[in-house]
């Protein structure tokens, strides 16, 4: 819910949760984009770079080898050699070697022409020998440069051929080593500010988020299933929180309600064992006192038996498992509600009410147990709150595919104010004569919790005066 709340006062409060840092991320990729875009730029250039200059080098090379050869051409029959022109040519820092059709070495301007091996293999002076004319380039035995050659055959058959030493690629890097050095810096720099106001306009809306409502809004369309699970959860939170709530007020309720009913019959049956202990009764009295400390005990056992069954459903629907019960059977719902109003009848004798059960074999899956209290309770409730000379009528049918159960009376009714309130555990329509009767103001609240677990609904209908319908509709078999 306040996940974004909680980590931005985090973040100000200068507390590490382990998290990547959104800006560092940022920064990082953008750095590393920038760096290696440089990188790639610097590399590129250079390469044109010395391309360019390579190729002008050579092209320059090419026109002052066939100047040098016209030279020698026309040079031939004055009497001087070829390798005695050359060495009377100021070629700055070009290279001129004169090469025999042998491939020998006649005259180098660098060194001895001697300590040369043949040429012939070369592939600039075997182009010459055989076109007129041959280029190549060879990286230098000097690290970082790259050694041009231009060769040209002469009239004589000789081949003359010029080369120049120009920088290599590695040697322009390093020449602007120093530069792309400062470039990177500067971008890493600029990086790191750019990432931080970049990362603070991305965050800023997103810690903005407030889903405490229940209905933020996404700033981003990215974070729409986010933001939207977000409300969910704040909603489902709520909900909790107010389950949560609803159930601690029961609790205390039925706490206050559990001691107050134990109190009662407790003080009833310790007020008549005191009296029949300290001989304050008379004889002819004994019986009514044993009568009454016996009724009280029976009230006793009910409600403890009725809270035990109840705490036992409550913990059976808090931790979702049935298993408290044992398996699931296949019961027969009129064989359950003909052996309830059996054991019932001499209630309903003494309280001057016919209880009868009529209908057909439907089966249910459920709890024996259970569904003997769920009818138990719903006749005895119609038998306690009937009129002297009423009837209650227990009906067992199929109604449109689903097992049903309705209890029917004749009794006082139930006003309609009170209707949705005595599911409760302890509430009772009226308390003096429920108390009269030996009623522990459970029986409902045991009927609705084992309706629940049956997944059965109830309907309620009743009439001042004129009787109470509880229908308990279980699920169908075939569902």
């Amino acid at each position: 819910m306040v996940g974004f709340k909680l980590a931005g006062a985090a973040r100000k409060g200068g507390e590490s949760h382990g998290g990547a840092s959104l800006s560092r991320r940022i920064f990082l990729a953008l750095a590393g984009v920038c760096v290696a875009a440089c990188l790639l730029v610097s590399l590129a250039s250079a390469y044109i770079y010395q391309r360019s200059v390579v190729e002008d080098a050579s092209a320059g090379l090419g026109r002052e080898c066939e100047a040098v050869s016209s030279t020698l051409n026309e040079t031939a029959g004055s009497g001087r050699s070829e390798s005695a022109v050359l060495r009377g040519l100021d070629l700055g820092d070009v290279r001129a070697t004169l090469v025999a059709r042998d491939g020998t070495v006649l005259y180098d301007s660098l060194v001895s022409a001697s300590s040369l091996p043949n040429h012939r293999s070369r592939p600039e002076v075997a182009a010459a020998l055989k076109g007129g004319s041959g280029s190549s380039e060879r990286d230098s035995q000097t690290v970082g440069y790259v050694s041009i050659y231009q060769a040209q055959r002469l009239d004589s058959g000789n081949v003359l051929r010029l080369s120049e030493d120009r920088d290599g690629i590695m040697r322009v890097i390093a020449n602007d080593l120093w530069f792309v050095i400062g470039t990177v810096v500067v971008v890493v720099g600029v990086s790191w500010v750019v990432s931080r106001s970049i990362a603070w306009r991305f965050v800023q809306p997103i810690l903005a988020i407030d889903t405490a409502s229940g209905n933020a809004v996404s700033p981003y369309e990215e974070l729409d299933p986010l933001v939207r699970r977000l409300n969910e959860q704040q909603v489902e939170l709520k909900a909790r929180m107010d389950r949560i709530m609803d159930a601690d007020v029961m609790r205390q309720e039925f706490t206050a309600n559990v001691t107050h009913e134990l109190k009662t019959p407790i003080a009833s049956i310790s007020g008549a064992s005191e009296l029949l202990r300290d001989g304050f009764v008379r004889l002819e009295d004994v019986r009514d006192f044993a009568s009454r400390i016996y009724d009280d005990a029976q009230r006793l056992s009910s409600l403890v038996s009725d809270i035990l069954m109840l705490s036992k459903m409550d913990e059976s629907e808090r931790v979702g498992d049935q298993a408290l019960f044992g398996e699931p059977q296949d019961v027969d719902l009129l064989s359950v509600a003909q052996d309830v109003v059996d054991r019932l009848q001499d209630r309903a004798c003494k309280a001057n009410v016919t209880l009868r059960v009529q209908g057909a074999n439907v089966r249910v899956s459920g709890y024996p147990r259970l569904l003997d209290e769920l009818v138990k309770n719903l006749c005895d409730n119609a038998i306690r709150y009937n009129r002297t000379g009423g009837s209650v009528h227990v009906f067992v049918l199929p109604v449109n595919g689903h097992p049903t159960l309705r209890v029917t009376d004749t009794g006082v009714g139930i006003a309609p104010e009170d209707q949705p309130k005595v599911f409760e555990r302890f509430y009772r329509v009226d308390k003096s004569r429920s108390r009269a009767s030996g009623g522990t103001g459970l029986g409902l609240a045991i009927v609705k919790h084992a309706a629940a677990l049956h997944g059965a609904t109830i309907n309620l209908s009743s009439e001042l005066g004129r009787g109470t319908t509880i229908t308990v509709t279980f699920p169908s078999e075939d569902r």
